[in-house]
C-alpha cells in the first residue's frame, strides 16, 4: 500500500465534523458528540525508542498540543461558511538516562500552522453538500523561518443525503497536494440504532467508531482513528528532508457536557504506527505503543439567521 494515499485521505479530516453553525440540516445524528467551536487538546505517547547509526537506542515520548476556533463568516438556515485557523506544536521529549545520541530529536521546534474553511449548501430537505479545503504549513523551525517550508493543501467534497432519522450516507471526492497531486474516493456512514441510544459512524479511512449514549450528557466511544503529521526539516547539510508519522490510535473515548458551553473529551488506547519517515541517520526501534488525549471545548454559541 503507497501511505501517501492514506496520508492525503486525512488531510481531509476537518470535513467530517459538524459545523459550528446552525443552519436547519447539519451534517450529524441525533446523538453524536456536539459541534465544536474552540477547541484545546493535549496528547502524548510515551515509550518511542530511535537510535543512531552509530549509538544505542534511546526512549522518547511524542508530546503534541493542538488548538483550533471555529469562526463563522457566513451563517443562513441553506447555507453556511465557517474558518477554523489551527496552531500545533509538538517535540519528542527525551526520557532514556545518559547522553542523548541524537540531539536533533530533541531540539526539533516542531510546528504546523494553517486554515480549513467548510462550507455547508442545503441542497434539499433530506440532502446537503459539504465542502472542505485546508492549507498548512508545517515544519522544524529551529533555526529556520515558515518562509523556507512549503504550503500542503488538500480540497475535499462529499455529498450527504439522510435516508431515515437514524441513517446518513456520503460519498465524494478528495484533491490534495503534499508530496504529490492524488485524487481519491470519500465515504461515510452515520446510524443509530433503534433504541436511539448507540451507534456506528465510520468516514473512511480516517475512523470507525461504535457510539453509546450513556445519558444526553455522556458518550462512550469505541473507536480506530487515523492522524498524520508531517513536518519539513533540514539536515545538518542544509538539505530539506520530511519527517512524517501515520499512526492508528484505537482505544476509549468518554465525551462529557460539562454545562451548554464548555466539554470535555478524554481518550486512552494504544498507537499503532503505520508509517514512518525519518530524516538520515535516525533509525525507528519502537514506534508504536499507549498513547493519551485530554480535550477541552467550546460549543459554538452561534445560532443561524433566517
Amino acid at each position: 500500500m503507497d501511505y501517501r494515499l492514506l496520508l492525503s485521505f486525512l488531510c481531509c479530516s476537518a470535513l467530517f465534523m459538524k459545523p459550528c453553525c446552525g443552519q436547519e440540516l447539519k451534517p450529524g445524528l441525533t446523538g453524536m458528540a456536539p459541534s465544536k467551536w474552540i477547541t484545546i487538546k493535549h496528547t502524548m505517547s510515551p515509550g518511542k525508542i530511535y537510535r543512531s547509526q552509530t549509538g544505542p537506542s534511546q526512549k522518547y515520548t511524542q508530546e503534541d498540543c493542538y488548538i483550533r476556533a471555529w469562526i463563522p463568516i457566513i451563517n443562513k438556515p441553506n447555507f453556511a461558511i465557517v474558518v477554523g485557523p489551527h496552531y500545533r506544536t509538538e517535540q519528542l521529549e527525551f526520557k532514556s538516562y545518559g547522553e542523548n545520541p541524537i540531539q536533533q530529536l530533541s531540539s526539533w521546534n516542531l510546528r504546523s500552522m494553517g486554515i480549513d474553511v467548510k462550507s455547508f449548501f442545503k441542497v434539499s430537505s433530506n440532502a446537503y453538500l459539504v465542502v472542505a479545503s485546508n492549507i498548512n504549513k508545517s515544519g522544524n523551525l529551529t533555526g529556520e523561518s515558515a518562509n523556507k517550508v512549503p504550503l500542503n493543501y488538500s480540497f475535499t467534497s462529499v455529498f450527504m443525503k439522510k435516508k431515515s432519522e437514524r441513517k446518513e450516507i456520503g460519498m465524494g471526492l478528495m484533491i490534495s497536494q503534499g508530496d504529490n497531486l492524488t485524487v481519491l474516493p470519500v465515504f461515510v456512514l452515520n446510524y443509530n440504532s433503534l433504541s436511539g441510544k448507540s451507534g456506528i459512524e465510520i468516514a473512511l479511512p480516517k475512523k470507525i467508531a461504535y457510539r453509546m449514549n450513556l445519558s444526553t450528557r455522556d458518550i462512550i466511544y469505541l473507536k480506530s482513528e487515523a492522524s498524520t503529521k508531517r513536518y519539513y526539516t533540514y539536515g545538518r547539510d542544509n538539505q530539506p528532508t520530511l519527517f512524517r508519522l501515520i499512526d492508528l490510535d484505537t482505544g476509549v473515548q468518554y465525551n462529557r457536557q460539562l454545562n451548554k458551553l464548555i466539554g470535555l473529551e478524554i481518550f486512552g488506547g494504544y498507537r499503532t504506527n503505520i508509517s514512518n519517515r525519518l530524516p538520515t541517520g535516525i533509525i525507528p526501534v519502537r514506534t508504536s505503543g499507549l498513547a493519551a488525549s485530554l480535550e477541552l471545548y467550546i460549543r459554538p454559541p452561534f445560532k443561524s439567521k433566517k
